[in-house]
Parts: structure tokens; sequence; C-alpha cells
């Protein structure tokens, strides 16, 4: 019996109809990788054609600042507001975060002491904000700011968007595209505070009034301006109620 040292390693024949590719080789193996991506993408895009009609829940999305401590008004109207949405029976979605984030999510967990599960966090990789704010009482983690984008437009049923920043813009203008091309159908997005009329306003002009035509003026009306919290809760409670009907 031969000892270790005399061992070898048996040659393995390789099939000379694969062709082999070092990954150090960019130029032969970015193609194979370029189409690897895509497949999975395509593998997502097919996954979520199984998403249902009616959720079992009615889902609101809350986008806004991180940046807002609690105790200012705006953190103070939107708990208020939050937690009347929960107390109808809606689920509260947020980014999970500090700021406005906490603040729906604090109010969801006002309204519905008993369900926890109400106040719901989507979050992201971040090389801060990495806290899970305390009142979130479901939470998901992406490492990929489009992957979480790509969840809240999967559960959401209406969405309300308060003063916010860059990535609170983000999210607005996902949504109002996806409504846009008709992705999503049906799907209030309120916009509160005066810097989103604004904003509206200086699309409205630059796109429609310009004469470039760079969108349709029946774009304009898909965002809905709202003076107060108030008025955000009685659109969506109207929309609520039609949607439980519609689930009966």
């Amino acid at each position: 019996m031969p000892s270790s040292s005399e061992r070898t390693t048996p040659k393995i024949e390789t099939d000379p109809s694969i062709t082999v590719i070092s990954p150090t080789d960019y130029e032969a193996a970015a193609p194979i990788l370029n189409n690897v991506l895509f497949k999975l993408w395509d593998a997502v895009d097919e996954l979520t054609k199984l998403r249902p009609k009616k959720t079992r829940f009615y889902q609101v999305t809350i986008f806004g600042s991180a940046r807002i401590a609690s105790g200012t008004p705006e953190y103070e109207a939107l708990k208020e507001l939050s937690a009347k949405l929960t107390a109808l029976g809606c689920y509260i979605i947020t980014g999970g975060g500090p700021g406005l984030m906490r603040a729906a999510n604090e109010g969801a967990l006002l309204g519905a002491p008993d369900h926890p599960e109400r106040s719901v966090g989507i979050r992201v990789d971040l090389p801060f904000e990495q806290e899970t704010n305390d009142y979130v009482g479901e939470v998901y983690q992406h490492k990929t700011f489009f992957s979480r984008l790509h969840h809240f437009y999967l559960r959401s049923n209406a969405y309300i968007v308060t003063p916010g920043g860059i990535g609170t813009t983000l999210e607005l203008m996902m949504v109002w595209q996806l409504l846009q091309v008709r992705k999503l159908y049906d799907t209030p997005i309120l916009l509160v505070g005066k810097m989103w009329t604004d904003l509206l306003n200086w699309a409205r002009l630059h796109m429609v009034e310009s004469g470039r035509r760079l969108a349709d003026p029946v774009d304009m009306d898909i965002l809905q301006c709202v003076d107060c919290q108030e008025d955000a809760v009685k659109i969506i409670q109207k929309q609520y109620e039609r949607w439980k009907q519609e689930t009966e």
C-alpha cells in the first residue's frame, strides 16, 4: 500500500465541449454575469405576478423624514393620524427608522395596542440609521434600496407623503410613475405639506405648461395635495370603507 507521500491526486479530464472562463477575465466573464443577473430579475418579476388583486389587510405606507424630532408639531400630528388609521383597522408601513417614520409607527401602536403587527417597518442597510425604532411590531430588512422600494409597492393600498428629503422624494417619484404607467391602480397618494404643493406646481409648470409636453395634464392629477393630516384621514377612510365592501 503506497504511503500518503506517494499518493497522487487523480487527474480529472475536462470535457472539451465546455468552455471554462476565469472570473478574472473580465471581458469574458462580464456577459455571463450580466446574463445571470437579468435571469434573476426575470425570476423576481415572475414571482411578483403572484400578488393577489385584493390584499388581506388594508395597508397604508407613510413616507417621511428621518430628521424631524419627536415633540415637534409635525411629529405629533403624524402620530395622531397614524393612530386614527390603525384604529380603523389599517396597517401602517414605514421605513422603520427615526423621525416621522417613528411617529407613524408610534401612532400605529397607540391606535391598536393589541395589534403590534399593524405597525410595520421596511428597513434598508445604511452606514447610519441602523436602529429600527421601538414602535415597529413587524420588521423586514433589505440590503438594497431597489428591493426595498419594490416591497413598498407590493404591500401598499395607499400612500401618504409627509415632509422629507431626498429619500422621501425618491419614494414619492417611484409611486407617482407606477401610477402614471398603470402598474398601480386605484391607489391614492396623498401629499401633506406646502413643500409638496410647491413640487407639484413646479412639475406642472415645467412638464406640462412649458409647451414641451414632458408629461400630460392628467399626470398631475394623480397626486392629491392636502392641507392637513385630518384631510388625509378622511380620504383614506373613504377608500378603506370601499375596499372593505369589495373584499367582503
